[in-house]
């Protein structure tokens, strides 16, 4: 049998087919890993174990003469997606105000849903679609793009700045196994050599833990809208952070790669809400679509950024 092969037909099989496997399991069989527990309920649940070894081994392919190739790179990928929130959130705020859609097609939408699925790239997405199609310089671009996880961006783009701690441990931890890898793979050519080989490998690896975190239920419970949220949030995104990728030298995989949801943007309205009652009352619905938009980005983005690699000649 060729399954390697095979999979490799799909524009980014080796990380869609793992990530929706992983989906479809945990979806029918959410207590899986819990039933199995030992090293199948390790693989279930462990996208960051996989995630920092991967981190690790891709950054030492960098050498540190790219630092300023990843500055602008990151830098621009994270002020584009910040901003287009920024801006579609003003102009939805015009229409919402802090409430919601109560009636039609779109009943239950908010800004608050709106802004936080435009505002925080899935990090491990990117960096996976990164090592795959993209230069290994941009996977490092992520250090930077890391700034906008979390409710802090989400809240200055609803008027509400200064209502969020900034934990600066928690991005030194993001960047620290990347920054590991520079330096082991600069001081030791053998050592990236052997640390290189391991790149593509856990790909699949990863892409399967991180479906394993999904729950494809989410995307019915948020109904069509989740799902045109979720596309809007990958062609409004997207359609912006090509152009600039292609502006600032690049051949707009970069961009492509962050047009998505990370899932930890679902608990954005919640932390919004803490800082301000206003927004209360949206937290659940908003909740569900930024949860359905996480799901939704996660099966798109690598289908559209396999497809532009193939254009643009990007493919390995």
């Amino acid at each position: 049998m060729k399954i390697k092969s095979s999979i490799e037909r799909i524009p980014g099989g080796m990380m869609i087919v793992p990530l929706l496997i992983g989906a479809i399991v945990n979806t029918l069989f959410p207590a899986a890993s819990k039933t199995f527990g030992s090293f199948t309920g390790a693989l279930l649940t462990g996208s960051l174990p996989i995630l920092a070894v991967f981190y690790v081994c891709m950054g030492s392919t960098i050498d540190f003469k790219a630092t300023p190739y990843i500055l602008k790179k990151g830098g621009t990928l994270l002020i584009t997606k910040v901003a287009i929130a920024m801006i579609v959130g003003l102009i939805a705020a015009q229409f919402i105000g802090e409430g919601m859609i109560e009636s039609g097609l779109f009943a239950g939408l908010s800004v608050v849903a709106i802004v936080a699925a435009m505002n925080d790239t899935n990090g491990g997405l990117y960096m996976a679609l990164m090592g795959q199609f993209g230069k290994k310089e941009d996977v490092g671009a992520y250090s930077i793009m890391s700034l906008e996880s979390g409710p802090f961006l989400t809240m200055i783009s609803l008027g509400v700045a200064g209502l969020a701690a900034f934990p600066w441990q928690t991005l030194v931890g993001a960047i620290l196994p990347l920054v590991v890898g520079m330096i082991l793979g600069n001081l030791d050519k053998e050592m990236r050599e052997f640390l290189s080989k391991a790149v593509p490998v856990l790909v699949p690896f990863f892409a399967f833990a991180l479906g394993a975190g999904l729950n494809l239920q989410n995307v019915w419970k948020a109904g069509l809208l989740g799902v045109l949220l979720g596309i809007s949030v990958v062609v409004i995104t997207g359609i912006a952070l090509l152009f600039m990728d292609k502006l600032t030298g690049g051949n707009g995989v970069a961009g492509l790669s962050a047009a998505s949801t990370a899932g930890n943007a679902a608990g954005v309205p919640a932390a919004v809400a803490a800082a301000n009652a206003a927004y209360a009352p949206v937290v659940p619905t908003a909740t569900a679509l930024v949860a359905s938009c996480v799901i939704v980005t996660a099966i798109l983005v690598p289908i559209v950024t396999a497809w532009w690699a193939k254009r643009v000649g990007a493919v390995r």
